[in-house]
């Protein structure tokens, strides 16, 4: 089996004296993109909290491995310098930094102190990603997420996305409030990324996003656990059939 992956084991957790997790099991391997799908309060938003070390969730039991290494004992910047990227259901806005400073500074925490990122290899690679987001360059002055529409700010962690070539993203809804013209350049973000060695979890509720970023895998999440796995078909049929079959397999 190949280390190239992120592989959840066992994975348990809670929030206050609350279990939210109760024992997932995935293997995510790089070049293969997951969505994870389900009914609300369920664990889908938990799981990738937990995924990137959000202290407000207890893991009692289970191990996060990313590329053969356990993370979940490592601080979340940790976690981000293996590669391990999160965008934001609810982006939040950091006013007096611009989108550019940001971007510039992340890139370098992502190097490290050893490697210094070139004003070249930083405009190069900024001009690139927003052209694929069908981006105007000033955009990248204003401040992080201020005053921005929900579009905008979702098209913004794709932009850090692809700045930052993570290994293993994981997309926590999305897709939630965007119209579909943003919903497709989002999705123009993540499938110019796709390749050999991205892997990653598409959490969401809808098929619709599905429609522009085909998942290698579909995986429901139901009371905290895993029920059902298959293809891309098993997303289209909880579009046309909705969760009631799943939650019987859960109760089962």
């Amino acid at each position: 089996m190949s280390e190239h992956q992120l592989e959840i084991r066992n994975l348990h957790a809670t929030v206050g004296d609350k279990e939210i997790l109760r024992g997932i099991n995935l293997v995510v391997p790089r070049g293969e993109l997951h969505a994870i799908m389900g009914p609300n309060g369920n664990g889908k938003s938990t799981l990738a909290k937990v995924i990137v070390g959000d202290p407000e969730y207890t893991v009692t039991q289970g191990e996060v491995l990313v590329d053969g290494q356990n993370i979940l004992e490592m601080e979340p910047d940790e976690r981000a310098r293996l590669g391990v990227f999160l965008a934001f259901q609810y982006p939040v806005e950091i006013p007096g930094v611009t989108i550019a400073n940001f971007l510039r500074l992340a890139m370098q925490a992502r190097k490290g102190e050893g490697e210094e990122v070139s004003f070249t290899e930083f405009y190069g690679k900024l001009q690139s990603a927003l052209k694929t987001l069908e981006w105007d360059e000033s955009i990248v002055e204003r401040y992080l997420n201020e005053g921005m529409s929900g579009g905008e700010k979702k098209r913004n962690e794709i932009l850090q996305m692809l700045m930052l070539e993570p290994n293993y993203i994981i997309m926590d809804e999305t897709d939630s409030g965007l119209d579909v013209d943003a919903l497709k350049i989002v999705a123009k973000g993540v499938n110019s990324m796709r390749g050999e060695n991205l892997g990653g979890l598409i959490i969401t509720h809808y098929q619709r996003l599905l429609d522009y970023i085909t998942p290698d895998k579909v995986h429901i999440i139901v009371n905290g656990r895993v029920v059902q796995s298959g293809g891309p078909e098993l997303a289209k049929k909880l579009d046309t059939e909705g969760y009631d079959w799943v939650k019987e397999l859960a109760t089962a």
